[in-house]
């Protein structure tokens, strides 16, 4: 069993970063919605019967396998990341309206810190990012990587899980299905029109016509506007992407314990499009991704959604991200 597979960065609370504005807002309600989706995630991680170390007092008193250790600051994210198999990055400020995931940008692109760190102290670690903007922290975490000649792209993920999560619960809820039993593959990013849900490959086959399958692809394209309106400025997804998040590296944990047959949507480096980074079904393994499993076979209103898609995605997500590495580290 890989117990002791993961530490959760609790330190994130308090990102040992050079480029981040965070410290100003602690005391604010951006600091309390950071803490409170980190705290979410932990708490979700903490139910693996796999084994965590994750944020204590609250989490060791539950009746679990996973053993707990908390770590604080800059100053313990050595002690923090040694011997670490999975580290999972949710740090950053919440949307608030009107604002994008790429208006996150000059505040949550200052990861390289924390990459840096894990370069150094545990390079074989799985990396799974949940910093948005995802379409650019993940080539921002891959460009550090690179320079400390500790870039493995089987070994880095940008989290997607919450695209999907939020298409089950829609087409389920549209169709009258059991929401368990529903997957539907999203591909391209994580972000607005670069989310790209897949419905035509759902299981079980499901069929949307005209303005129906439009107007459910938006409501999945703009989910997270929805949750931050309905917040009406108190944050963004925590339940939720807490509960994506916790799917996600408990399929990764799964892979590297040898369960065969493991297969998450995630951003990752890829040659399916001409995007160098792409989200897509991987078959996840010992060592990361398998095997991409690429696009399938997508129907007209899909492939327009992918042409529409990969400007944004390739001209301004993404190399953005490479731009910042470049022209700050």
């Amino acid at each position: 069993m890989a117990s002791r597979a993961l530490n959760l960065f609790t330190s994130l609370l308090q990102p040992p970063v050079r480029h981040h504005r965070l410290p100003r807002l602690q005391g604010g309600r951006a600091w309390r919605q950071r803490r409170h989706r980190a705290g979410l995630l932990s708490l979700l991680l903490k139910q693996s019967p796999l084994g965590v170390k994750a944020w204590p007092p609250n989490l060791s008193h539950i009746s679990t396998k996973a053993e707990v250790s908390g770590f604080d600051g800059p100053a313990s994210l050595s002690d923090c990341l040694k011997g670490s198999r999975v580290v999972v990055i949710p740090a950053g400020v919440p949307r608030k309206p009107g604002m994008t995931r790429d208006d996150l940008f000059n505040t949550n692109a200052g990861i390289p810190d924390l990459i840096t760190a894990v370069a150094k102290t545990c390079p074989k670690a799985m990396i799974c990012i949940v910093t948005n903007p995802v379409n650019s922290t993940v080539p921002i975490a891959a460009e550090i990587l690179k320079k400390h000649n500790a870039y493995d792209p089987r070994r880095l993920f940008g989290v997607t899980t919450l695209d999907i999560v939020r298409s089950n619960a829609f087409v389920a809820e549209a169709k009258g299905l059991d929401v368990s039993k529903v997957s539907v593959p999203v591909i391209g990013g994580h972000s607005g029109v670069t989310i790209i849900p897949v419905i035509s490959q759902a299981v079980p086959s499901v069929s949307f016509q005209g303005a129906g399958r439009e107007t459910l692809t938006t409501r999945i394209q703009n989910a997270g506007t929805e949750v931050v309106n309905a917040k009406a400025g108190a944050g963004s997804a925590t339940l939720s992407m807490a509960f994506a998040a916790e799917k996600f590296v408990d399929s990764v944990l799964q892979a590297i314990d040898g369960k065969r047959g493991v297969i998450e949507c995630a951003f990752v480096e890829s040659t399916v499009t001409e995007a160098p980074y792409f989200s897509t079904p991987l078959l996840l393994g010992r060592d990361g991704v398998e095997e991409n499993l690429g696009l399938g076979n997508l129907i007209e209103f899909e492939a327009k959604l992918l042409q529409a898609a990969m400007p944004e995605l390739q001209q301004q997500n993404i190399a953005k991200g490479v731009k910042f590495v470049k022209e700050r580290y």
